[in-house]
C-alpha cells in the first residue's frame, strides 16, 4: 500500500465509504490513483452511480477524462449508464471530446442507443458533438435507430438530437441511411419524425 494512502482510497471508493475518501484525499491521496484496470476512484464511483462519492472526488481535482485499459473514462462511462446526477458533475469540469470509447464512440452515442432521454438532453443541451461518427460508421442518430426499439424513449431521443443540429442524411458505412433504418424495422413514427426533418 502507497504510504499516502492512494491505495487506500481505491478501496474507499470501492466501498462507497465517502467520509472515508474525504478523509483520505485530505491527508494527501493521489485523488487519480489507478487500480490494476487503470480505473481511477472516480471511474469506480461511476460504475457503482455513487453521486456522493464521485462530487467529493471531483471536487478534488478528479479527472473526468482518464480512460481505463478498455478506454472508458468517468465521463464516457456515465453518458453511456444515461446517470444524469453523475453527469451534472462531470460537465462543467470540461469534457474532452477528441477521448472516445472503445467502439470509437462519444458519450452521447450508447446513451442515444440505451433510450436514456434526460441523459441525451443534457449531452446535447451541453455541447456533446451530435454528428460523430464511431467506427461501426454510426451517429447518436443512427444508433437510436438501429439498435433502439422504435419505442416512445427513442423517439423523444430522435427529435433532441435533430433539435440539436444532427443531420438526419449521414449514412451508416453501408450507404444506409437512417430513414431506410426506421423503414426496414417498421419504426412508423420514427419515419415520421425523420420525414419531417428532410430525411432523405
Amino acid at each position: 500500500m502507497a504510504q499516502d494512502g492512494s491505495s487506500e482510497l481505491l478501496a474507499a471508493a470501492e466501498a462507497g465509504n465517502v467520509a472515508e475518501a474525504q478523509r483520505l484525499l485530505k491527508s494527501g491521496a493521489k485523488v487519480d490513483v489507478r487500480d490494476n484496470r487503470r480505473r481511477t476512484p472516480l471511474m469506480i464511483a461511476v460504475q457503482r452511480g455513487d453521486a456522493a462519492l464521485a462530487r467529493v472526488l471531483v471536487e478534488a481535482g478528479a479527472d473526468i477524462n482518464a480512460q481505463d485499459n478498455i478506454k472508458d473514462s468517468p465521463f464516457l462511462l456515465a453518458g453511456a449508464r444515461g446517470d444524469v446526477a453523475i453527469l451534472k458533475l462531470l460537465i462543467p469540469k470540461g469534457p474532452d471530446y477528441s477521448k472516445v470509447n472503445r467502439y470509437g464512440g462519444s458519450a452521447l452515442i450508447p446513451a442515444a442507443e440505451r433510450g436514456h432521454v434526460e441523459a441525451v438532453r443534457l449531452l446535447v443541451e451541453t455541447g456533446s458533438p451530435v454528428n460523430h461518427i464511431n467506427r461501426l460508421g454510426w451517429t447518436a442518430l443512427l444508433e437510436a435507430v438501429i439498435l433502439g426499439d422504435g419505442g416512445e424513449a427513442h423517439q423523444k431521443i430522435l427529435e433532441i438530437l435533430i433539435a440539436g443540429g444532427a443531420d438526419v442524411n449521414i449514412p451508416d458505412g453501408d450507404g444506409v441511411s437512417a430513414l431506410t433504418h426506421a423503414r426496414q424495422r417498421g419504426f412508423t413514427q420514427m419515419e415520421k419524425i425523420l420525414l419531417a426533418a428532410g430525411a432523405r
